[in-house]
């Protein structure tokens, strides 16, 4: 008898052959890892296959069709212009290598690293307002919950159907929540629309809703969040009460003095922040006359002097205020309540305090007791948070200054901080001038608060400075942050200033064995990323 016999046999008698149990699959599964010499009374091979061929007629034929899932509904349009072919093809090719970056191997070669020029290429695309390829969506969508730091400039640039799409594959359901502008927002004037959605939409529709309905009124905006501010969670809370920054003013006072009492204490430290920036708000004159009684100007030497008192307790309503009682490790709980007191006080008490002086006076004056390094770091905070551009030239000092000396902040991060408050075209030329006086070791954060493309003094003042690196004959991995900046934020245009640069120079007695090649590779990959950001440039355009 054939095996088919014997499996029509089987079906039709319910039986599976001599010593084979027509049983539970998982039996027959069991006994094929086993082996039928391993298992009593189970007969052999061909009698087990003929039981499993059995098992797997009744498996298929008692298989009760599942119901039909609902149809999506049809992706919403993007009117956006398409792009052009030439950038189509480029895009596909920078996702394309994404996973491959040049420099993989350890050494980087003279070829661009496409990878880093995709957010750059993203961002271009949103400024020209195109929409992405509806074959590539998958792909970018990928992209973005691979790379964290694609993410804003990708869903921006998906648009509505790429969040259509992100709704069915759980796989990007960062994009629900991460997603700004994935989606079409009624009109700001229409109160019944906004209600709607801001009552049933998606996190990432009400957070771009809040910001659309603030930018028209702000007003409204800030009353439309109070409609559902004791339902939200407190991260949501924490996120749409971040996004009062942008027109904060002081019609928004009484909203944020009752977030003071909210449950959660990331919230009730964001909202001290806020108030901290509203100058005449009753929270900044709290805290002035709290930290007016701790710095006072103490003209008993022969040079006046600023003397501190840090608090000695943190109470109730110290800490209801937003200053946090607890320090982080390393730190003393008394320096640690002066500083938050301080930055937190509106700059403008501190000329009227301390004897009338200019701010690039008060900078300067000697600080009693070591309490200087403190004082400047929180005056540092407080002219960020309340965007002074007066204290922030006084607290970064002059850019020909080493950093240490003179009134100037030594933290080059608290010099960033100050920079990024300062105008586009005075940002640059500080930056191009501590460059040109310290070299490239120290300005990798100060580049980094820098607008892109770098301007012309800027640019030159980089390539200037990596020349002279190379010719001091060290090798160029200590400036490969420099240089991978330089990649992506030179402008284009320096380019033929580099093509010298590009060939090896003579070795020099003492320079390190190779350094020239390595930097010879070096710039040729600087001059090939920036022909080839012109060539994007030019593809993206209409």
């Amino acid at each position: 008898m054939t095996s088919t016999t014997r499996g029509a046999t089987s079906v039709e008698t319910g039986g599976a052959g001599p010593g084979v149990e027509a049983g539970a699959w998982e039996e027959l599964v069991t006994t094929a890892l086993l082996g039928t010499d391993r298992r009593p009374g189970a007969g052999g091979p061909g009698e087990l296959l003929d039981a499993a061929a059995a098992q797997t007629l009744r498996r298929r034929a008692g298989l009760v069709p599942a119901a039909a899932g609902m149809r999506p509904p049809d992706a919403p349009p993007d009117d956006r212009p398409a792009l052009p072919e030439a950038a189509r093809r480029r895009l596909a090719l920078l996702l394309a290598d994404r996973s491959a970056p040049a420099h993989a191997g350890g050494r980087r070669g003279s070829a661009p690293d496409l990878g880093e020029l995709l957010p750059q290429w993203l961002g271009l695309a949103n400024e020209r307002g195109l929409r992405a390829p509806a074959e590539l969506l998958p792909t970018l969508l990928d992209a973005a919950r691979a790379r964290t730091d694609l993410r804003p400039q990708a869903l921006a640039f998906a648009g509505p159907r790429g969040l259509w799409l992100a709704r069915l594959n759980p796989e990007w359901r960062f994009a629900q929540r991460g997603a700004s502008g994935g989606s079409v927002l009624p009109e700001p004037g229409d109160t019944a629309a906004v209600q709607l959605l801001w009552e049933e939409g998606l996190f990432a529709e009400r957070v771009a809703l809040l910001e659309a309905v603030r930018a028209y009124d702000a007003e409204a905006g800030r009353a439309l969040l109070a409609t559902t501010w004791s339902t939200e969670r407190a991260e949501d809370r924490l996120m749409f009460l971040d996004s009062l920054r942008d027109r904060l003013s002081a019609a928004d006072e009484p909203f944020l003095e009752q977030a003071l009492t909210d449950r959660s204490r990331n919230v009730r430290a964001t909202a001290a922040e806020l108030l901290s920036a509203l100058p005449g708000s009753a929270l900044a004159g709290r805290m002035a006359e709290r930290a007016a009684s701790c710095v006072s100007l103490d003209r008993t030497g022969e040079v006046a002097a600023i003397s501190v008192e840090a608090p000695h307790e943190c109470d109730a309503a110290m800490q209801r205020d937003g200053v946090a009682p607890r320090p982080p490790a390393g730190r003393g709980e008394r320096s640690w309540w002066l500083g938050q007191l301080v930055e937190a006080t509106p700059l403008a008490t501190w000329p009227r305090r301390l004897g009338g002086r200019p701010v690039s006076e008060l900078v300067a004056l000697p600080v009693a007791d070591d309490w200087g390094d403190e004082l400047h770091a929180a005056w540092c905070r407080a002219a960020v948070r309340q965007r002074d551009a007066e204290w922030a030239r006084a607290l970064l000092g002059a850019p020909s200054a080493p950093p240490g000396e003179g009134a100037g902040t030594a933290s080059l991060a608290e010099r960033a901080k100050l920079l990024s408050i300062l105008a586009e075209p005075e940002r640059a030329d500080w930056v191009a001038r501590f460059i040109s006086a310290h070299g490239l070791s120290e300005a990798f954060q100060l580049l980094g608060v820098c607008v892109v493309p770098w301007a012309g003094a800027l640019g030159r003042a980089v390539v200037d400075a990596l020349e002279i690196a190379r010719d001091a004959g060290s090798y160029p991995w200590s400036f490969s942050g420099v240089m991978g900046l330089a990649e992506r934020c030179l402008d284009p245009a320096e380019s033929p200033r580099l093509e010298a640069l590009t060939a090896t120079p003579p070795e020099r007695e003492g320079a390190s064995p190779g350094a020239g090649g390595y930097w010879a590779e070096a710039f040729q990959r600087l001059v090939a990323t920036l022909r080839l950001r012109a060539t994007l440039r030019a593809e993206l355009s209409p």
